[in-house]
Protein backbone atom coordinates (compact mmCIF):
# COMPACT_ATOMS: atom_id res chain seq x y z
CA UNK A 1 0.00 0.00 0.00
CA UNK A 2 1.19 3.52 -0.84
CA UNK A 3 0.44 6.05 1.90
CA UNK A 4 1.13 9.78 1.96
CA UNK A 5 1.48 11.51 5.33
CA UNK A 6 1.34 15.31 5.03
CA UNK A 7 2.75 16.72 8.27
CA UNK A 8 4.03 13.27 9.18
CA UNK A 9 7.00 14.30 11.33
CA UNK A 10 5.04 15.19 14.47
CA UNK A 11 4.14 12.89 17.33
CA UNK A 12 1.20 11.15 15.65
CA UNK A 13 2.91 11.13 12.25
CA UNK A 14 5.95 9.43 13.75
CA UNK A 15 3.73 6.72 15.20
CA UNK A 16 1.98 6.07 11.88
CA UNK A 17 5.18 6.32 9.81
CA UNK A 18 6.89 3.78 12.06
CA UNK A 19 3.94 1.38 12.02
CA UNK A 20 3.25 1.56 8.28
CA UNK A 21 6.92 1.17 7.43
CA UNK A 22 7.21 -1.82 9.77
CA UNK A 23 4.25 -3.38 7.96
CA UNK A 24 6.13 -3.12 4.66
CA UNK A 25 4.16 -0.31 3.07
CA UNK A 26 5.53 2.55 0.98
CA UNK A 27 5.29 5.74 3.01
CA UNK A 28 5.91 9.27 1.78
CA UNK A 29 6.06 12.02 4.39
CA UNK A 30 5.37 15.60 3.28
CA UNK A 31 7.29 18.03 5.46
CA UNK A 32 8.73 21.53 5.40
CA UNK A 33 12.12 20.15 6.51
CA UNK A 34 12.94 16.86 4.76
CA UNK A 35 15.61 14.87 6.60
CA UNK A 36 15.08 11.29 5.43
CA UNK A 37 14.94 9.57 2.04
CA UNK A 38 11.15 9.11 2.12
CA UNK A 39 10.55 12.77 3.01
CA UNK A 40 9.32 15.17 0.32
CA UNK A 41 9.32 18.95 0.69
CA UNK A 42 6.11 20.95 0.72
CA UNK A 43 4.97 24.23 2.22
CA UNK A 44 1.47 23.15 3.24
CA UNK A 45 -0.07 25.98 1.23
CA UNK A 46 0.63 25.65 -2.50
CA UNK A 47 0.61 22.82 -5.01
CA UNK A 48 4.02 21.57 -6.08
CA UNK A 49 5.90 18.48 -7.16
CA UNK A 50 4.86 16.85 -3.90
CA UNK A 51 1.40 16.31 -5.42
CA UNK A 52 2.96 13.58 -7.59
CA UNK A 53 3.14 11.42 -4.46
CA UNK A 54 -0.61 11.79 -3.94
CA UNK A 55 -1.42 10.71 -7.52
CA UNK A 56 -1.54 6.90 -7.47
CA UNK A 57 -1.43 6.54 -3.69
CA UNK A 58 -3.89 4.34 -1.81
CA UNK A 59 -4.42 6.57 1.22
CA UNK A 60 -3.62 10.11 2.33
CA UNK A 61 -3.53 10.79 6.07
CA UNK A 62 -3.20 14.55 6.58
CA UNK A 63 -1.74 15.42 9.98
CA UNK A 64 -0.43 18.90 9.16
CA UNK A 65 -1.00 21.82 11.47
CA UNK A 66 0.88 24.03 13.89
CA UNK A 67 1.35 22.40 17.28
CA UNK A 68 -1.18 23.34 19.97
CA UNK A 69 1.61 23.15 22.55
CA UNK A 70 2.14 26.89 22.68
CA UNK A 71 0.77 30.05 24.26
CA UNK A 72 -2.64 30.84 22.79
CA UNK A 73 -1.77 34.33 21.63
CA UNK A 74 -3.72 35.92 18.77
CA UNK A 75 -0.75 35.27 16.47
CA UNK A 76 -0.43 31.61 17.45
CA UNK A 77 -4.17 30.98 17.20
CA UNK A 78 -4.18 32.44 13.70
CA UNK A 79 -1.19 30.25 12.78
CA UNK A 80 -3.08 27.20 14.08
CA UNK A 81 -6.08 28.11 11.96
CA UNK A 82 -4.16 28.92 8.78
CA UNK A 83 -1.85 25.90 8.92
CA UNK A 84 -4.76 23.49 9.33
CA UNK A 85 -7.14 25.03 6.81
CA UNK A 86 -4.47 25.73 4.20
CA UNK A 87 -3.00 22.23 4.38
CA UNK A 88 -6.42 20.56 4.14
CA UNK A 89 -7.35 22.80 1.22
CA UNK A 90 -4.17 22.10 -0.76
CA UNK A 91 -4.34 18.35 -0.05
CA UNK A 92 -7.86 18.47 -1.46
CA UNK A 93 -6.55 20.27 -4.53
CA UNK A 94 -3.90 17.60 -5.05
CA UNK A 95 -6.45 14.81 -4.75
CA UNK A 96 -8.89 16.59 -7.06
CA UNK A 97 -6.16 16.97 -9.70
CA UNK A 98 -4.89 13.40 -9.47
CA UNK A 99 -5.28 11.07 -12.44
CA UNK A 100 -5.53 8.18 -9.98
CA UNK A 101 -6.81 9.68 -6.71
CA UNK A 102 -6.42 7.81 -3.43
CA UNK A 103 -9.27 5.62 -2.24
CA UNK A 104 -9.43 7.35 1.13
CA UNK A 105 -8.40 10.65 2.71
CA UNK A 106 -8.13 10.63 6.50
CA UNK A 107 -7.98 14.19 7.82
CA UNK A 108 -6.76 14.87 11.34
CA UNK A 109 -9.22 16.84 13.46
CA UNK A 110 -9.62 17.11 17.23
CA UNK A 111 -11.90 16.17 20.11
CA UNK A 112 -11.63 19.83 21.14
CA UNK A 113 -14.45 20.51 18.68
CA UNK A 114 -16.92 19.36 21.36
CA UNK A 115 -18.30 21.53 24.15
CA UNK A 116 -16.74 21.83 27.59
CA UNK A 117 -19.06 19.73 29.74
CA UNK A 118 -19.13 17.35 32.72
CA UNK A 119 -22.60 15.82 32.65
CA UNK A 120 -22.62 13.65 29.52
CA UNK A 121 -20.20 12.19 27.01
CA UNK A 122 -19.98 13.32 23.39
CA UNK A 123 -20.33 10.80 20.59
CA UNK A 124 -20.58 11.69 16.91
CA UNK A 125 -24.40 11.60 16.88
CA UNK A 126 -25.43 13.26 20.14
CA UNK A 127 -22.30 15.24 20.95
CA UNK A 128 -22.61 19.02 21.29
CA UNK A 129 -20.24 21.14 19.23
CA UNK A 130 -18.59 23.77 21.43
CA UNK A 131 -18.15 27.50 21.09
CA UNK A 132 -21.16 28.83 22.97
CA UNK A 133 -20.43 27.67 26.51
CA UNK A 134 -20.72 30.16 29.36
CA UNK A 135 -18.17 30.67 32.09
CA UNK A 136 -15.12 29.77 30.00
CA UNK A 137 -12.49 32.01 28.35
CA UNK A 138 -13.65 33.56 25.09
CA UNK A 139 -10.68 32.24 23.15
CA UNK A 140 -11.81 28.65 23.78
CA UNK A 141 -14.48 29.33 21.16
CA UNK A 142 -11.76 30.15 18.66
CA UNK A 143 -10.24 26.69 19.19
CA UNK A 144 -13.61 25.22 18.23
CA UNK A 145 -13.72 27.45 15.14
CA UNK A 146 -10.32 26.13 14.14
CA UNK A 147 -11.61 22.56 14.35
CA UNK A 148 -14.80 23.37 12.45
CA UNK A 149 -12.95 25.15 9.65
CA UNK A 150 -10.40 22.34 9.53
CA UNK A 151 -13.13 19.78 8.90
CA UNK A 152 -15.01 22.09 6.53
CA UNK A 153 -11.94 22.41 4.30
CA UNK A 154 -11.98 18.64 3.83
CA UNK A 155 -15.74 18.37 3.40
CA UNK A 156 -15.86 21.06 0.72
CA UNK A 157 -12.96 19.67 -1.31
CA UNK A 158 -14.24 18.39 -4.71
CA UNK A 159 -12.93 14.81 -4.47
CA UNK A 160 -15.84 12.53 -5.47
CA UNK A 161 -13.65 9.48 -6.07
CA UNK A 162 -12.08 9.64 -2.62
CA UNK A 163 -13.80 8.70 0.63
CA UNK A 164 -13.22 11.27 3.39
CA UNK A 165 -12.96 10.71 7.14
CA UNK A 166 -12.31 13.37 9.80
CA UNK A 167 -10.36 12.01 12.78
CA UNK A 168 -11.67 13.73 15.92
CA UNK A 169 -8.75 12.52 17.96
CA UNK A 170 -8.26 12.73 21.69
CA UNK A 171 -4.74 12.95 23.16
CA UNK A 172 -2.66 10.14 21.65
CA UNK A 173 -0.62 8.48 24.38
CA UNK A 174 2.78 7.19 23.29
CA UNK A 175 6.05 6.65 25.20
CA UNK A 176 7.95 8.70 22.61
CA UNK A 177 9.96 11.66 23.87
CA UNK A 178 8.22 15.01 23.72
CA UNK A 179 4.67 13.67 23.55
CA UNK A 180 1.90 14.42 26.02
CA UNK A 181 2.54 11.21 27.99
CA UNK A 182 6.20 12.11 28.32
CA UNK A 183 5.35 15.62 29.58
CA UNK A 184 2.77 14.37 32.09
CA UNK A 185 5.14 11.64 33.27
CA UNK A 186 7.87 14.17 33.96
CA UNK A 187 5.43 16.19 36.05
CA UNK A 188 4.47 13.08 38.02
CA UNK A 189 8.11 12.10 38.64
CA UNK A 190 8.82 15.63 39.88
CA UNK A 191 5.97 15.38 42.39
CA UNK A 192 3.74 17.77 40.42
CA UNK A 193 1.20 15.24 39.21
CA UNK A 194 -1.76 16.22 41.35
CA UNK A 195 -5.18 17.43 40.20
CA UNK A 196 -5.45 20.83 38.55
CA UNK A 197 -8.24 23.22 39.56
CA UNK A 198 -9.98 20.46 41.50
CA UNK A 199 -9.58 17.86 38.75
CA UNK A 200 -13.28 17.43 37.86
CA UNK A 201 -12.64 18.19 34.17
CA UNK A 202 -12.67 15.08 31.96
CA UNK A 203 -9.65 13.81 30.04
CA UNK A 204 -10.14 11.93 26.78
CA UNK A 205 -7.22 9.90 25.50
CA UNK A 206 -6.28 6.99 23.25
CA UNK A 207 -3.32 4.61 23.42
CA UNK A 208 -1.11 4.77 20.32
CA UNK A 209 -1.72 1.10 19.53
CA UNK A 210 -5.47 1.65 19.46
CA UNK A 211 -4.97 4.80 17.40
CA UNK A 212 -3.09 2.95 14.66
CA UNK A 213 -5.56 0.05 14.79
CA UNK A 214 -8.45 2.49 14.42
CA UNK A 215 -6.74 4.11 11.42
CA UNK A 216 -6.34 0.61 10.01
CA UNK A 217 -10.07 -0.02 10.32
CA UNK A 218 -10.99 3.34 8.80
CA UNK A 219 -8.78 2.70 5.79
CA UNK A 220 -10.25 -0.76 5.26
CA UNK A 221 -13.93 0.05 5.82
CA UNK A 222 -15.37 1.60 2.68
CA UNK A 223 -18.71 2.23 4.44
CA UNK A 224 -17.35 4.75 6.98
CA UNK A 225 -17.00 8.42 6.15
CA UNK A 226 -17.38 11.75 7.92
CA UNK A 227 -16.39 12.52 11.54
CA UNK A 228 -15.13 9.66 13.72
CA UNK A 229 -14.08 10.02 17.37
CA UNK A 230 -10.69 8.44 18.04
CA UNK A 231 -10.83 8.20 21.82
CA UNK A 232 -10.88 5.38 24.34
CA UNK A 233 -14.27 4.40 25.76
CA UNK A 234 -13.03 5.35 29.22
CA UNK A 235 -12.60 9.13 29.60
CA UNK A 236 -12.19 10.06 33.25
CA UNK A 237 -11.85 13.10 35.51
CA UNK A 238 -8.42 14.68 35.59
CA UNK A 239 -7.90 13.84 39.27
CA UNK A 240 -8.46 10.13 38.54
CA UNK A 241 -6.38 10.30 35.37
CA UNK A 242 -3.37 11.69 37.25
CA UNK A 243 -3.86 9.30 40.17
CA UNK A 244 -3.63 6.34 37.78
CA UNK A 245 -0.52 7.79 36.16
CA UNK A 246 1.12 8.29 39.56
CA UNK A 247 0.31 4.68 40.45
CA UNK A 248 1.84 3.46 37.18
CA UNK A 249 5.06 5.31 38.00
CA UNK A 250 5.04 4.27 41.67
CA UNK A 251 4.76 7.87 42.86
CA UNK A 252 2.53 8.03 45.97
CA UNK A 253 1.39 11.64 45.77
CA UNK A 254 1.34 14.69 43.56
CA UNK A 255 1.13 18.37 44.40
CA UNK A 256 -2.29 19.75 43.43
CA UNK A 257 -2.49 23.01 41.51
CA UNK A 258 -5.03 25.79 41.63
CA UNK A 259 -6.15 27.54 38.46
CA UNK A 260 -3.70 30.41 38.95
CA UNK A 261 -0.86 27.96 39.59
CA UNK A 262 -1.78 26.22 36.34
CA UNK A 263 -1.60 29.57 34.57
CA UNK A 264 1.90 30.18 35.92
CA UNK A 265 3.03 26.68 34.99
CA UNK A 266 1.57 26.90 31.50
CA UNK A 267 3.32 30.23 30.97
CA UNK A 268 6.63 28.73 32.05
CA UNK A 269 6.13 25.77 29.68
CA UNK A 270 5.01 28.12 26.89
CA UNK A 271 1.72 26.25 26.71
CA UNK A 272 -1.90 27.10 27.56
CA UNK A 273 -4.28 26.11 30.33
CA UNK A 274 -7.06 25.15 27.90
CA UNK A 275 -5.17 21.87 27.40
CA UNK A 276 -5.58 21.18 31.13
CA UNK A 277 -8.84 22.86 32.09
CA UNK A 278 -11.27 22.13 29.25
CA UNK A 279 -13.44 19.11 30.04
CA UNK A 280 -13.21 16.75 27.05
CA UNK A 281 -15.59 13.85 27.68
CA UNK A 282 -15.55 12.09 24.30
CA UNK A 283 -16.45 8.48 23.46
CA UNK A 284 -15.97 6.43 20.26
CA UNK A 285 -19.55 5.87 19.12
CA UNK A 286 -18.85 5.07 15.48
CA UNK A 287 -15.81 2.90 16.17
CA UNK A 288 -17.77 0.77 18.59
CA UNK A 289 -20.69 0.52 16.15
CA UNK A 290 -18.21 -0.73 13.55
CA UNK A 291 -17.12 -3.53 15.88
CA UNK A 292 -13.79 -2.04 16.90
CA UNK A 293 -12.35 -3.61 20.06
CA UNK A 294 -9.94 -1.56 22.13
CA UNK A 295 -6.76 -3.22 23.37
CA UNK A 296 -6.43 -0.46 25.99
CA UNK A 297 -9.93 0.65 27.04
CA UNK A 298 -9.06 1.71 30.61
CA UNK A 299 -6.47 4.30 31.60
CA UNK A 300 -4.97 2.53 34.61
CA UNK A 301 -3.83 -0.49 32.57
CA UNK A 302 -2.93 1.67 29.55
CA UNK A 303 -0.75 3.92 31.72
CA UNK A 304 0.98 0.89 33.24
CA UNK A 305 1.69 -0.50 29.76
CA UNK A 306 3.12 2.81 28.59
CA UNK A 307 5.34 3.07 31.66
CA UNK A 308 6.69 -0.44 31.02
CA UNK A 309 7.68 0.64 27.52
CA UNK A 310 9.13 3.95 28.70
CA UNK A 311 11.45 2.62 31.42
CA UNK A 312 14.01 0.88 29.12
CA UNK A 313 14.31 4.03 27.00
CA UNK A 314 15.27 5.90 30.19
CA UNK A 315 17.84 3.28 31.18
CA UNK A 316 15.60 1.85 33.89
CA UNK A 317 14.96 -1.89 34.41
CA UNK A 318 12.31 -3.29 32.09
CA UNK A 319 9.25 -4.70 33.81
CA UNK A 320 7.80 -7.94 32.51
CA UNK A 321 5.06 -7.38 29.96
CA UNK A 322 3.28 -9.43 27.36
CA UNK A 323 1.82 -6.37 25.61
CA UNK A 324 2.76 -6.18 21.92
CA UNK A 325 4.59 -3.16 20.54
CA UNK A 326 3.32 -1.09 17.66
CA UNK A 327 5.87 -2.81 15.41
CA UNK A 328 4.59 -6.24 16.52
CA UNK A 329 1.05 -5.23 15.67
CA UNK A 330 2.08 -4.11 12.20
CA UNK A 331 2.67 -7.63 10.93
CA UNK A 332 -0.95 -8.62 11.58
CA UNK A 333 -2.82 -5.49 10.50
CA UNK A 334 -5.39 -5.73 7.79
CA UNK A 335 -3.34 -3.11 5.92
CA UNK A 336 -1.59 -6.14 4.45
CA UNK A 337 -4.74 -6.68 2.38
CA UNK A 338 -3.89 -3.50 0.53
CA UNK A 339 -0.50 -4.78 -0.56
CA UNK A 340 -1.75 -6.19 -3.86
CA UNK A 341 -1.98 -4.26 -7.13
CA UNK A 342 -4.60 -1.57 -7.54
CA UNK A 343 -7.59 -2.51 -9.65
CA UNK A 344 -6.88 0.43 -11.92
CA UNK A 345 -3.19 -0.35 -12.25
CA UNK A 346 -1.98 -0.91 -15.82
Amino acid sequence: MKVVLPGGTGQVGTVLDRALTAAGHEVTVLTRRPTRPHHVAWDGVTLGRWAEAVDGSDAVINLAGRSVSCRYTAENLRAMMDSRVDSARVVGEAIAGAVRPPRVWLQMSTATIYAHRFDAAHDETTGVIGGSETGVPDYWAYSVEIAKNWERAQTEAPTPATRKVALRAAMVMTPDRGGVFDVLSRMVRLGLGGPVAGGAQYVSWIHEEDFVRAVDLLIARDDIEGPVNLASPGPLPHRDFMRALRTAWGVPAGLPATRWMAEVGAFALRSDTELLLKSRRVVPGRLRAAGFTFEHPEWDSAAAALVRRTRPARGEPRQASSAPSTTDLASSWTWRRWSGPRKDSP
